[in-house]
C-alpha cells in the first residue's frame, strides 16, 4: 500500500467478498419479487424486507425520479480481415457512421483495423479515446439501424449466459423511453406497471431524467488513490419541469427519491454549482465519501460490484463504514446481488 495515500481514499477499503452464487444469473419470475434491505445513513441496524414494501416506504409527499433510458442491442461479434474473433460493445454513437467502443480480441486492434461485422458491413479502427477505439464505418451503414438488425442485448460481463429472449425484456425498465444506454439502470427493473400504479393512488408523484448508461460503468478502478480516477463520461438531460418538481417537493417537506445511482448522478450534476439547474450535457461527476449531496434524500438502488464507482457513490451517500456492514449482513442473508439482483433502499437518517 502507498503510505502517501490518505486510507480514507485507498481502492482496497472498498473490497468485499461475495460468494459467485450470490452474483444473479437470470431475473425472477416477477420484477417485484425480489428482496430489499431496507436502512438510513451511518446505521447500525438493517431490515429485511420486501420489494413490495416500498409501498409503506414511501409517502404521499415524496417525489420518485426515475431514469428513462432505454438500452440498445449494443453487443456485435465480428472478425478481422485475417479472421481473427472481434467482440465489438458500443460506448456511444457520435454521429451516424462514428461510435466509441470496446473491442475484445486475442490481439488489440490497431488504427487502420478493418472489422468485418456483416455482409457488406465493415469499420477501420480510427484510433483510440481512453479506454475505447474510434470505429468508422461506411457511409452506407447506420449505426442505429446494423445494432437493431444484428445486435444483442448487452448483458454484464458477470452474468455468464447469452442473452435469450426473455432478456430483451427483461433487461429494460418498464418505463424505458429514449434509445441510449449499452447497460441498465437496474434499480428501475424492480418496478412493474402494477406497484408504479399502486403509488400512482397512494398520491406519490413521478418525475423523469435521462441518463444513457455507457459500456465505462462496468470499467475498473485502476488507481489505489481513488481520488486518482478518472470516471468515464455519460450524457445527461434534467429537465427543468423536473427541477421544478424537486423545488416543489422540497418545499412540501418531501424527499426526492433517486431510482438508481444513475438517477443520484444525474440530479447531483445538475446542482454542481450548487443550485438545481436544467442540462443537457455530458457528466464526468464522480461521486465517493466526502461528497456533498444537494438534491437527493433516498435511494433506491441494486448491490453494486467490489472496488466500483457506485459501491463508491453509495459509500457517500450512507457512509463509508453503514454501507460496508449492510454488503456483509446481506451476503450472510444470502441477498441476490447485481443487475438482476435484489434492492436496496436507504434513507438520508433525516427524520421526516
Amino acid at each position: 500500500m502507498n503510505s502517501e495515500i490518505n486510507p480514507k481514499f485507498n481502492l482496497a477499503k472498498f473490497d468485499y467478498h461475495l460468494p459467485e452464487e450470490l452474483i444473479a444469473q437470470a431475473p425472477l419470475a416477477e420484477r417485484t419479487a425480489s428482496r430489499m434491505l431496507h436502512f438510513r445513513a451511518n446505521a447500525k441496524t438493517f431490515d429485511d424486507l420486501q420489494f413490495t414494501d416500498v409501498l409503506q416506504l414511501l409517502q404521499p409527499e415524496d417525489l420518485i425520479v426515475l431514469n428513462n433510458t432505454k438500452v440498445i442491442p449494443a453487443r456485435m461479434f465480428g472478425k478481422k480481415a485475417s479472421g481473427g474473433k472481434v467482440e465489438f460493445l458500443l460506448e456511444r454513437i457520435v454521429d451516424a457512421h462514428t461510435v466509441l467502443a470496446q473491442l475484445k480480441a486475442s490481439k488489440s486492434p490497431k488504427t487502420g483495423t478493418e472489422i468485418i461485422f456483416a455482409e457488406n458491413v465493415k469499420a477501420v479502427v480510427q484510433g483510440r479515446q481512453e479506454d475505447f477505439f474510434i470505429l468508422a464505418f461506411g457511409e452506407s451503414t447506420d449505426v442505429a439501424n446494423l445494432l437493431e438488425d444484428h445486435g444483442r442485448m448487452p448483458l454484464p460481463p458477470y452474468i455468464q449466459r447469452a442473452p435469450d429472449k426473455n432478456d430483451s425484456e427483461r433487461y429494460q425498465t418498464v418505463f424505458a423511453k429514449h434509445k441510449g444506454a449499452v447497460a441498465a439502470p437496474t434499480a428501475g427493473l424492480h418496478f412493474d406497471n402494477n406497484i408504479l400504479a399502486a403509488l400512482q393512488v397512494k398520491g406519490i408523484e413521478f418525475a423523469t431524467i435521462t441518463l444513457h448508461v455507457g459500456a465505462g460503468t462496468f470499467q475498473p478502478v485502476r488507481e489505489d488513490n481513488i481520488e486518482a480516477h478518472k470516471i468515464h463520461a455519460e450524457k445527461v438531460i434534467v429537465p427543468k419541469k423536473v427541477c421544478d418538481q424537486i423545488v416543489a417537493c422540497k418545499k412540501r417537506g418531501g424527499r426526492v427519491v433517486a431510482v438508481g445511482t444513475t438517477v443520484a448522478r444525474a440530479l447531483e450534476s445538475a446542482a454542481q454549482n450548487g443550485n438545481l439547474e436544467p442540462c443537457e450535457m455530458d457528466t464526468n461527476l464522480f461521486i465517493y465519501p466526502g461528497f456533498k449531496f444537494n438534491v437527493i434524500d433516498a435511494l433506491v438502488t441494486n448491490f453494486h460490484l467490489p472496488k466500483s464507482t457506485l459501491l463508491m457513490l453509495v459509500s457517500a451517500f450512507a457512509g463509508y463504514e453503514t454501507v460496508m456492514s449492510a454488503y456483509q449482513h446481506a451476503v450472510t442473508a444470502k441477498y441476490r446481488f447485481y443487475s438482476y439482483g435484489d434492492a436496496m433502499f436507504i434513507e438520508n437518517g433525516k427524520q421526516n
